[in-house]
């Protein structure tokens, strides 16, 4: 059965049936992973270019990965070296890059919607590693997956915790649409001031306090605290921010037994959560990572090879 998109813009365009089919693919990647020769030739011939227009280390990184152990030729690109610095637009920048006939363009870019823009105007597929606050939809995918592993495929009845600075993450967007669209309860919590508006309209419990936040819930994910961000006065005192909302051991003992960590990363240990929570047997933080490079691997095989 062929996969029905071309792009993959945001995890609102899946059904619960091609999220599973995204998982199950990726399933399979995941033993490839762990081969000694970690490459097989499904995309051989296939081009990918990543055209991070933000910095990236866990993405890029993965999606490189992803598509070199596919056999895929990549091409990484970033804003300092395009020709955006001269003044070019974003849509003259990729109809350069479709003109070299390339398979899947990767595109990471500080302006929401930008991905959505570029698939409008490219025959090419085109993957979002992340558009302004509003979507990084192959995260969301690897965190679910991760759990989907820890959790043996049981989403339905279990409750997730997002923790932290909810305004300006895309990943805290993406992964409550997903998560409750595969049936997870999903709490947020965090100061009024990292909450955006209209909290009301998000499938969503609302809390301010951790201690009530984090009691009998299934597992946690903390969101990297946007240091750059809070130069608007959104924090009067990191500290402050540390000893409320940080995540320590104290906590472990309100959540269910065994429930799970995760991260995005990267990390500041410290302030979003105690290095003990960071790195104890429950952490799910490290498979995260290993889970991108098979949910990346998936994407890119699902949407080059749909018209194959």
């Amino acid at each position: 059965m062929k996969w029905p998109y071309k792009d993959l813009l945001d995890v609102d365009m899946l059904s619960v049936d091609e999220a599973n089919r995204i998982f199950d693919a990726a399933e399979s990647f995941m033993e490839i992973n762990t081969r000694s020769v970690k490459k097989v030739p499904t995309l051989k011939g296939k081009s990918v270019v990543l055209f991070f227009a933000e910095p990236s280390t866990r993405t890029k990184t993965s999606f490189d990965v992803a598509g070199k152990r596919l056999s895929a030729d990549t091409f990484s690109l970033a804003k300092s070296s395009s020709s955006l610095t001269k003044g070019e637009t974003l849509k003259d920048t990729v109809l350069t890059l479709q003109s070299m006939n390339p398979d899947a363009i990767v595109l990471r870019d500080s302006r929401s919607g930008a991905a959505k823009f570029i698939a409008e105007r490219l025959n090419c597929a085109v993957v979002n590693a992340g558009d302004g606050w509003h979507a990084h939809p192959t995260q969301a995918l690897l965190d679910a997956f991760t759990l989907r592993r820890a959790w043996n495929g049981e989403f339905e009845g279990k409750t997730l915790l997002i923790l932290g600075d909810i305004t300006h993450s895309r990943v805290a967007r993406s992964n409550v649409h997903l998560l409750t669209t595969l049936g997870v309860k999903v709490r947020v919590c965090g100061p009024r001031t990292l909450l955006p508006p209209r909290m009301e309209t998000w499938p969503v419990e609302v809390y301010t306090n951790l201690d009530e936040a984090v009691t009998g819930v299934d597992a946690v994910m903390c969101l990297r605290l946007q240091l750059e961000r809070q130069q608007d006065g959104l924090l009067p005192d990191l500290r402050e921010y540390a000893r409320t909302y940080g995540l320590g051991m104290r906590h472990v003992e309100l959540m269910k037994p065994h429930a799970k960590i995760l991260h995005p990363g990267p990390i500041n240990r410290g302030m979003e959560l105690s290095s003990e929570i960071a790195d104890m047997a429950d952490s799910l933080i490290l498979d995260q990572v290993a889970s991108g490079v098979a949910i990346r691997m998936a994407v890119l095989f699902l949407l080059i090879t749909r018209k194959d």
